[in-house]
C-alpha cells in the first residue's frame, strides 16, 4: 500500500440504507409521434426558448438567460436523446465538491485507472465517461451530450469527452466523472452543472469535513427539485466519527427532503500502488451498482423517474422565463413611451406656438407689418403689378422684395422653434431613460442632443410647407366662383396672408390678443382677405394649411423619437413571446401526461439493501 495525497483517498462500507428491495418494474411510455408527441412537444419548446431574447437590462434579464441556457442544455444532452432511447444504458454522473475523491472512486469501481486523480486542482480537466464495451456505440454516437468533442485520449479541453471502455463495469451502467461543482474555474463549474443535469442518477460525492458546505446542497436541492435519483457517497470518514457523522448528515437529508436517498459512508483509508481504494471498501457500493446494472426493470424505473421528473420540473421554468419575457416587453413598451411622450409635449408646445401668437412677433411681426403697412399687400394681390414691381424694386436697391423677407422670416422663425422644441425632447427622452436601468444601458451621449442634421431638415420641411401653401391656393383655385374672383390675384401674396393666418389661433378672427400682437395689421389683412375669398375660404385655407404644418413637425419629430425607438425596436422580444413559451410548455405538459411517463412521485428511489448498511 501507498498513501496518496489526493483526498480522494479515504473511503469505505455503507453505513445508513435508505430503504430495501429494487425500484419497482415500470412500464415504457408508449411511443407517439407527431408534433403531438412529447419529443415533438419538446422540440416546440426548445425552438420558442431559442427565440426568445432577454437584452434589456432588467433584474430577471440574468437569471432568464441563465434558465434559458440551462434548459436548452437539458433539452439537447438530456430529455430529447433519452426519449430517443429509453432502453440505453444507465448514466451515473459522479459529481461533488473540490478534493471529494470522485476520479478515486470512479477508478476503484471499474478497477481501472481511467480517470486522472492528483494533488493539483482541479484535477478533472475534461469529464471521463466509462462504460463497458458493448455500450460504446451508444456513448460514441453523440447523442447525449451532443455539445461535448468525442475523444479516446485524456483531453485538457473542458468541452471534450473522454470515452473510456472497463470489461469490468457491468453492461447496461456507465459512469462520468464530472468537474468540481465549487472548482475555482468558472467553465469547470458551468460543465459540471450541465453533465449532471444529463444524469439519469446523481451519485453526489463529499466528505466529512465538507459535507455540509453550502453549494453541494444547493445542487441537490435544485436535484430534488427536478425529481432526480440520487446516491451519496460520505467519504473519509474518520472510524471513530462513523456514527455521528453519518447520522447528522442523514438527518440534513432527511430536512431537505432527501432522505430516501442511499447513504454510503466510506472510512479513511490506503489507496494501493495503482492508486485504487481495496476491493473490501468499494464493494457495497460496487455490489449496488451491479444489481442496478443487472436489473432491467430497475434501470427503467430510474430512467422513468429521473425523466419525468425532469420534464415536470421544466414547467415552471419556462413560467419563469415566460415572465421575464413580459417584462422585456412592459419595459421596452414603458420606455417608448417615455419617448414618445417627450416628443408629444414638442408637438403639443409647436402646437401652442400656433396658437398663442408668439410666432407673431419679432422678425415676423416686422416684415408682416412691412408687407401690409406699406401697401406691398394689396398692390401685390394684382399679379400683374406684383410682379413687376418685384423685379424693379430687387433690380435697384438691390434688397429682396418684402414678400421675400417675410416669407424668410417665416422660416426663420419656425425652424427656431422646431430646434427648440427638439432639444428640450431629446433631453426629456433623455434624462427619462437615464433614469430606468434598461435606459441607461441603451443610452448614447449623442441622444441628449438633436440630430446633428435637424438644423438642415427643419429648414427643408419649412420651406416645402411654404410651398405645400402656394400649392393649396393654386388648388383651391380649382373652385368656379373662386377662379372667378381670385385670377387676377397673386398666388404668392395670397399664401404668404395665409401662412400667417397660420399663426393665429383663429385664423383671422381677431381678438384682443391678436390686435395687440400684430398692431391691427392683422385684422386689415383679415379683412381684405375675407372680403377677397370669404369668410368660409379663409377658415379652409388656414386649417388646411395649419392641419399640413402640424403633419410635417409630426414627422420631423418622428425622426428625431426614432433615434430612441430603434434601440428599442431592436432589443425588443417579440410581443407574445412569454405567450409562446407558455403554450410550448403546455404542450410539453400534455404530452408528458399522455405518454404516460409521469409517475407523481418517486417512489422508484433505488435503495441499499440492508446488509450492505453494516
Amino acid at each position: 500500500m501507498t498513501t496518496h495525497g489526493d483526498s480522494a483517498t479515504r473511503s469505505g462500507a455503507p453505513a445508513v440504507a435508505a430503504r430495501t428491495g429494487p425500484p419497482d418494474a415500470a412500464e415504457e411510455p408508449p411511443a407517439t409521434t407527431g408534433d403531438d408527441s412529447l419529443p415533438g412537444a419538446l422540440s416546440g419548446l426548445r425552438a420558442a426558448i431559442g427565440a426568445t431574447r432577454y437584452p434589456l437590462a432588467l433584474p430577471s434579464a440574468g437569471p432568464a438567460r441563465h434558465t434559458a441556457a440551462t434548459l436548452t442544455d437539458q433539452l439537447d444532452d438530456y430529455l430529447l436523446p433519452r426519449l430517443s432511447r429509453l432502453d440505453a444504458p444507465l448514466l451515473v454522473v459522479v459529481g461533488g465538491s473540490t478534493g471529494a475523491g470522485k476520479s478515486t472512486l470512479v477508478n476503484s469501481l471499474v478497477k481501472a485507472r481511467v480517470s486522472a486523480a492528483g494533488v493539483l486542482r482541479p484535477t478533472t480537466r475534461s469529464p471521463v465517461l466509462v462504460c463497458n464495451p458493448a455500450d460504446a456505440a451508444w456513448f460514441r454516437q453523440g447523442e447525449l451530450l451532443p455539445g461535448l468533442t468525442r475523444t479516446t485520449e485524456p483531453s485538457e479541453d473542458p468541452r471534450a469527452l473522454h470515452l473510456v471502455t472497463a470489461p469490468a463495469l457491468p453492461a447496461g451502467l456507465a459512469f462520468l466523472d464530472a468537474p468540481d461543482i465549487d472548482s475555482v474555474v468558472d467553465a469547470n463549474r458551468a460543465l459540471a452543472g450541465q453533465l449532471l443535469a444529463a444524469a439519469d442518477l446523481w451519485l453526489f460525492v463529499t466528505t466529512a469535513a465538507r459535507y455540509a458546505d453550502a453549494v453541494p446542497w444547493e445542487l441537490l436541492r435544485s436535484a430534488r427539485a427536478r425529481g432526480a435519483v440520487i446516491a451519496m457517497v460520505l467519504d473519509r470518514v474518520p472510524a471513530e466519527a462513523t456514527d455521528e457523522i453519518a447520522a447528522h448528515l442523514a438527518e440534513m437529508l432527511t430536512a431537505q427532503d432527501l432522505g430516501r436517498a442511499p447513504l454510503f459512508v466510506l472510512p479513511e483509508t490506503w489507496v494501493d500502488g495503482q492508486g485504487l481504494l481495496p476491493e473490501g471498501v468499494t464493494a457495497p457500493l460496487a455490489d449496488w451498482f451491479a444489481r442496478l446494472a443487472a436489473d432491467a426493470d430497475a434501470r427503467a424505473a430510474v430512467v422513468r423517474q429521473t425523466l419525468d421528473g425532469a420534464l415536470a420540473a421544466l414547467h415552471p421554468a419556462v413560467e419563469e422565463l415566460a415572465d421575464a419575457a413580459d417584462e422585456q416587453v412592459a419595459a421596452a413598451d414603458g420606455l417608448d413611451e417615455r419617448v414618445r411622450a417627450a416628443y408629444r409635449g414638442a408637438e403639443r408646445t409647436v402646437e401652442e406656438g400656433l396658437r398663442d401668437g408668439r410666432l407673431l412677433r419679432g422678425e415676423v411681426l416686422a416684415r408682416w407689418q412691412e408687407f401690409v403697412g406699406t401697401g406691398e399687400l394689396f398692390r401685390t394681390l394684382e399679379a400683374r403689378i406684383g410682379r413687376l414691381r418685384d423685379r424693379v424694386v430687387a433690380a435697384v436697391t438691390g434688397r429682396p422684395a418684402p414678400a421675400a423677407e417675410l416669407r424668410n422670416a417665416i422660416e426663420s422663425q419656425l425652424v427656431t422653434l422646431l430646434r427648440g422644441v427638439a432639444s428640450e425632447a431629446a433631453e426629456s427622452a433623455h434624462t427619462a431613460w437615464k433614469a430606468h436601468p434598461a435606459g441607461a444601458a441603451l443610452l448614447d451621449p449623442a441622444l441628449a442632443h438633436p440630430s446633428d442634421d435637424l438644423p438642415e431638415r427643419a429648414e427643408r420641411m419649412v420651406r416645402d410647407w411654404q410651398r405645400g401653401v402656394l400649392e393649396l391656393v393654386r388648388v383651391e383655385g380649382g373652385d368656379k366662383r373662386f377662379v372667378a374672383r381670385t385670377a387676377a390675384y397673386a398666388v404668392n401674396a395670397t399664401g404668404l396672408a395665409v401662412m400667417i393666418a397660420v399663426f393665429a389661433s383663429t385664423a383671422f378672427i381677431p381678438t384682443g390678443l391678436e390686435v395687440a400682437t400684430g398692431a391691427g395689421t392683422t385684422v386689415a389683412a383679415q379683412a381684405v382677405l375675407q372680403a377677397i375669398f370669404g369668410d368660409q375660404a379663409v377658415r379652409t385655407l388656414a386649417a388646411k394649411a395649419r392641419a399640413d404644418l402640424l403633419d410635417r413637425v409630426r414627422t420631423l419629430l418622428d425622426a428625431e423619437a426614432d433615434r430612441f425607438l430603434t434601440r428599442t425596436a431592436e432589443a425588443r422580444p417579440a410581443a407574445d413571446a412569454g405567450d409562446g413559451l407558455r403554450r410550448a410548455a403546455g404542450r410539453v405538459e400534455l404530452a408528458r401526461h399522455r405518454s404516460g411517463l409521469a409517475t407523481g412521485g418517486d417512489d422508484t428511489q433505488p435503495a441499499a439493501d440492508e446488509e450492505d448498511s453494516r
